[in-house]
């Protein structure tokens, strides 16, 4: 640490917390090449990224050993969580307590006018959430005018969340020439898109440790029956007897059907999820931190940012959806030297899976079943005689165990301390026998020289859409042999080759058929492989035959003009077409009326409408309903029973000068 030139202040915070060297990326940060500059760092959770950028940013806004005065903030870091964002402000509060920095932070879920009130009395370094710095800047509560660092810390993060456009607002807000640092546990294409956008000639730094898990850190894949995946977990966390573990589950749901059943069985633990509050938040994770819970049930988003002290035990109830999230939830553990385990809970249905996640991280890891109940009350055993109260050496209680010993025995006290040591918890749970573990993948077979073998053809090819994995099964069928015994397969146009081992050549004799119409037989040497066949070209359509001279000289012609009158179908229009139109139309025959239907011209023949007005309804053709009334068709409510209709009462308008209702008429009143 001394071969670098850093501030007083922060030499002397650092020497405070115990550090003798720095970590690989904040010794990155700190090279001569990266002073400066614009600086896109990749590294893993709990590689030191927060003192990292706090000791980057130092050149920038730092006067001397002290920082300027003026109360507008000159650096300003984002983080994606509200947990993540107050433990920066922890770590920058201690690194630069020396330089007299006054930190505010703004995160979602807190008073508000409280931190519109840190901010107007001055702060140095501002920490906060994109969304809650956003609305600071857009009420004017946060002046960036005289920032000169800007650090987003866990940038992949905050654009998974959807924080894009809040990025770029504060971006924007900010003065063009200031220093931009981007932390990244992972570089996608979306942080190199913004990097591009919002840094000028940015360093790319790898920090040892991007490309490989930590070191400390063991993995197991437990595999274990469907219906035990629950009591896998309560086993492993008692087998462990961790002093803080995690448990990862992709869901509020299942985040709270966990809890509920770790409740029942004597566990103590907390959860946390979306949505809970901010206040449920931070008691969850004071009684992880005091000791009064030891096992943390959380969401990935939840659970970013968090840092528990003594985190030994990491379990992925639910596998993760990508090798990167595997890697940031194992890394709360195994940070700062200790170790820790990360334990994947892999039933039957997952095993590809697992074995993909773990590939894709380039995690080895170790496979096998989950602690059984003779497991854990064995390790509890165990843990009991390593106890340190056993070994201590005696102290004023003496006269205590003398008489304990005197009065019921040494016998009787083991035993009374083995069932206190048991008391209070949680029994451990009985587990079906676990499914046959996977292990690590195969490598693929790497086939060299087959050896000595025999050629034989088959009378189909491509033209008979033949294709190797087809014709594999049905070759190993008729020899009764395995596809050990093949070597190469190839289809050519009209036939396919195949290699059979010497030993199993014989099988075959000079032919066989393999099945109707598809025959294999022996060739006296090697096939001609030298010209691959090509897949048969698709048949060329045949050219369109040439019209008639008639038929074109008919589609030349002028078509003859149409009216409303001339529509006409069957033989009538086409004889009218025929003539060019120029002709007489031919008359339609007269239907006979007098036919019956059907027997004139296949058509429905109708009465012919009579000449003359329309007669007026009579009495007669009133229906019954409307009889009573006096006027033919109209019912008996709308006329007098004599027939007449019902007079109108005359028209009187409303309001003064008008007769209207008579006074005392009406509805009454409103009181």
């Amino acid at each position: 640490m001394t071969s670098f030139d850093l501030a007083a202040p922060l030499s002397a915070a650092l020497a405070d917390k115990g550090y003798s060297t720095l970590t690989p990326v904040q010794q990155a940060v700190l090279a001569p090449d990266a002073a400066g500059r614009d600086i896109l760092v990749s590294a893993q959770t709990g590689s030191g990224k927060t003192v990292a950028f706090g000791l980057a940013i130092a050149t920038n806004i730092l006067d001397g050993d002290s920082l300027p005065l003026g109360g507008l903030p000159v650096a300003l870091a984002i983080a994606p969580t509200r947990e993540l964002a107050l433990q920066v402000a922890r770590e920058l509060g201690w690194l630069y307590a020396s330089a007299g920095a006054q930190i505010a932070t703004c995160v979602g879920g807190m008073d508000y006018r409280t931190e519109r009130r840190a901010l107007a009395r001055g702060a140095h370094i501002v920490v906060g959430t994109p969304g809650r710095l956003r609305d600071h800047i857009e009420r004017g509560s946060l002046d960036l005018s005289m920032l000169r660092a800007c650090v987003l810390d866990e940038a992949d993060e905050m654009l998974d969340l959807g924080f894009r456009e809040d990025l770029e607002f504060i971006l924007q807000s900010a003065p063009a020439d200031r220093r931009t640092l981007m932390f990244s546990a992972t570089v996608p294409a979306a942080i190199a898109k913004l990097a591009t956008e919002f840094q000028r000639d940015a360093l790319r730094i790898v920090a040892t440790g991007e490309a490989r898990q930590h070191g400390d850190i063991a993995y197991r894949a437990i595999s274990v029956a469907s219906r035990d995946r629950e009591n896998a977990i309560f086993n492993l966390l008692r087998f462990h007897e961790a002093r803080t573990a995690i448990i990862f589950c992709k869901t509020r749901a299942n985040v709270n059907h966990l809890l509920a059943r770790m409740g029942n069985r004597g566990f103590k633990a907390v959860a946390l999820s979306g949505e809970l509050s901010q206040q449920e938040r931070t008691h969850a994770l004071q009684a992880l931190r005091d000791g009064r819970a030891r096992v943390c049930v959380a969401t990935d988003v939840a659970a970013r940012g968090i840092d528990l002290p003594g985190l030994e035990l990491v379990i992925h109830a639910d596998l993760p959806t990508n090798a990167d999230t595997l890697l940031h939830r194992s890394g709360r553990t195994g940070r700062a030297g200790a170790k820790g385990v990360s334990a994947l809970i892999v039933p039957p249905a997952e095993f590809k899976k697992a074995q993909r996640l773990l590939a894709q991280a380039r995690v080895q890891a170790e496979w096998g079943p989950a602690p059984s109940s003779e497991d854990v009350r064995a390790q509890d055993d165990q843990r009991m005689l390593d106890h340190p109260a056993l070994t201590a050496a005696p102290d004023e209680d003496t006269a205590a165990a003398d008489q304990l010993l005197d009065r019921f025995g040494a016998q009787q006290v083991a035993a009374a301390f083995i069932r206190l040591w048991r008391e209070g918890r949680p029994a451990p749970e009985e587990l079906a026998d676990p499914p046959a573990s996977p292990g690590a993948p195969a490598a693929p077979r790497e086939r060299g020289e087959f050896g000595e073998a025999v050629w034989f053809a088959l009378s189909v090819g491509h033209t008979g859409r033949a294709e190797a994995r087809w014709l594999l099964p049905k070759i190993c069928e008729a020899g009764g042999i395995t596809r050990d015994g093949i070597g190469a397969i190839r289809v050519r146009q009209d036939e396919s080759y195949v290699q059979i081992a010497a030993a199993l050549a014989p099988r075959f004799g000079q032919g066989v058929e393999l099945e109707p119409g598809l025959a294999m037989r022996r060739l006296n040497g090697e096939p001609p492989l030298d010209e691959r066949g090509a897949r048969p070209a698709p048949r060329p359509r045949p050219a369109p035959r040439p019209a008639p001279r008639a038929a074109v000289a008919e589609a030349e012609a002028p078509r003859p003009r149409w009216t409303p009158d001339d529509r006409q179908d069957g033989e009538m229009g086409r004889a009218h077409a025929a003539t060019g139109g120029d002709a007489e139309r031919p008359k339609r025959p007269a239907r006979d009326r007098s036919a019956p239907v059907g027997q004139d011209d296949a058509r429905k023949s109708f009465p012919a409408k009579k000449p003359g007005p329309k007669p007026r309804a009579t009495q007669a053709d009133t229906p019954p309903h409307r009889a009573a009334s006096g006027k033919p068709g109209k019912p008996a409510w709308k006329s007098d029973p004599g027939g007449a209709p019902k007079p109108r009462a005359p028209f009187r308008p409303k309001g003064p000068g008008g007769a209207g209702k008579p006074k005392g008429q009406g509805k009454p009143p409103k009181r």
